[in-house]
């Protein structure tokens, strides 16, 4: 496990740790549930749970993936993680900030420690999907460098899987 220290007058940590860590499970919960709470069974009838385990927890781990988790006096508030989706393309996945630290740029945060991460791993670029209910992640990608892969003036809701790309290469 490695511990880097971010801000440190503002008391937040960032750890990079194995999915099976219990400070990983607060992400793990809450994005359950906010996905149940926002889509249900629109992408089928699995719902969070199947989204929630589609992927081994070893695509999560280095070499080719990272799972980070940023805490607050001890506090899992935010995290995020990426896993290999082809050799020079990381996927960004779980970017979740805590509902009750939400507003005060650590999802921002959680984006500069994976795109750093994935960068020092030798990507050159990232991918991400996230839904169609949830603008506010749409916005933040747009806001941050990503590449919306489809049209903007479309109905979220009849692409349901809202693509973007971020190219490292043109970051300093």
């Amino acid at each position: 496990m490695t511990t880097t220290p971010t801000l440190p007058t503002s008391g937040l940590t960032v750890l990079s740790l194995p999915m099976r860590d219990p400070r990983v499970r607060p992400l793990l919960d809450e994005l359950a549930v906010e996905y149940e709470t926002r889509y249900g069974n629109l992408f089928g009838t699995g719902g969070a749970a199947e989204e929630l385990s589609r992927y081994p927890a070893e695509e999560f781990e280095a070499p080719h993936g990272a799972l980070i988790i940023i805490q607050e006096n001890g506090e899992s508030v935010a995290g995020g993680a990426f896993r290999r989706y082809d050799e020079h393309t990381a996927e960004l996945k779980r970017i979740w900030t805590h509902s009750a630290h939400r507003r005060r740029g650590l999802a921002r945060l959680v984006l500069t420690e994976l795109e750093n991460e994935a960068r020092r791993r030798g990507y050159r670029k990232l991918y991400l999907t996230t839904g169609p209910r949830q603008p506010e992640a749409k916005n933040l990608y747009l806001a941050t460098g990503y590449r919306a892969l489809f049209d903007l003036a479309a109905d979220p809701e009849e692409i349901k899987h809202l693509a973007f790309s971020k190219d490292l290469a043109l970051q300093s």
